[in-house]
């Protein structure tokens, strides 16, 4: 049966960032994906020079008028990235509530993105509408550390404080929560990064039952841009096909983007060549090249189950 996803991303022209990287791995493992273009810029802004336009929340709105004019807006997902916009935002939250009235299985994937290690970078006034608009209404969310820690006031030093605070995110809303890095020590060595995850489920009888995980990853030295729009398409697609089983979901996940990662920087480092650090345009996300791993991913990060 065909499914639909609404991406509501930046663009660029050049490289994979928002929606081209999520649109074509979610087109590759057979969703149908319709785009609206958060920004659309030149390149992305790890480059020296852009240019480009941001989509106003009228813009977004006249956009989707135009879909359900043609009542072709029946989706299964939707999902969202970054932002710099209150009132943009304000106006997805008002989209996901339509959508989710017309179809109550619909569900919403958000990075509620918001900064890292420590600094916003955007503006501090699209906290408190993540927080109290977004965050509520989302059923899937990947915070990292920092922002985990910003949307629940709380600090994460310990295991026991991740979980901690991925249940009060579930307790705002989504029943399914990735930390997708951390500063936790992680049990393999200090070349690898620890992420956690959660999921509730509701038994037949009424009752929930949580699924926690933990996986650590490689650490790579490079900066990359895109990312975290893949690793939030992944996480819907693999959450999709394996919807009551966190563990494998992840184990997908996080296997895909190792894959197109290290695609990505030894083919940065063969063109920038020996004792070189790659520029920006050779760390651009090689997505088509990696399309194989995305269909049916070699597992090479295990999830353990915490809980």
């Amino acid at each position: 049966m065909e499914c639909r996803v609404l991406s509501i991303q930046s663009h660029v022209v050049r490289g994979y960032v928002g929606n081209k990287s999520a649109s074509f791995p979610l087109q590759v493992l057979g969703f149908e994906v319709d785009s609206i273009n958060s920004v659309q810029f030149s390149n992305h802004t790890g480059y020296s020079h852009w240019k480009g336009q941001v989509l106003t929340a009228d813009e977004l709105h006249v956009l989707y008028e135009g879909i359900k004019l043609n009542n072709v807006h029946h989706y299964d997902y939707v999902l969202t990235g970054y932002t710099r916009d209150t009132s943009f935002l304000e106006m997805v939250v008002d989209i996901v509530q339509e959508l989710k009235r017309a179809n109550p299985n619909l569900v919403y994937v958000c990075d509620p993105v918001l900064g890292d290690h420590g600094s916003m970078y955007v503006p501090q006034n699209l906290y408190p509408v993540y927080k109290n608009k977004v965050v509520p209404v989302a059923d899937i969310i990947t915070p990292n550390q920092f922002e985990a820690e910003l949307l629940t006031g709380k600090n994460i030093s310990t295991q026991k404080d991740a979980v901690e605070v991925m249940d009060l995110l579930h307790a705002m809303g989504p029943d399914t929560v990735v930390i997708t890095s951390s500063d936790l020590p992680p049990r393999l060595g200090d070349r690898f990064l620890v992420s956690l995850g959660s999921q509730r489920h509701v038994r037949p009888d009424g009752s929930r039952t949580t699924q926690r995980v933990r996986i650590e990853v490689p650490k790579v030295d490079a900066v990359f841009v895109g990312t975290g729009d893949l690793f939030a398409a992944m996480l819907l697609a693999w959450t999709h096909h394996y919807p009551n089983d966190l563990k494998t979901a992840c184990e997908k996940t996080f296997s895909v983007m190792h894959h197109v990662i290290q695609r990505t920087i030894s083919y940065a480092h063969d063109l920038a060549g020996p004792g070189r650090r790659p520029s920006p345009p050779q760390l651009e996300l090689r997505m088509v090249q990696s399309k194989a791993d995305i269909e049916d991913p070699a597992i090479v990060t295990e999830a353990t189950v915490i809980s």
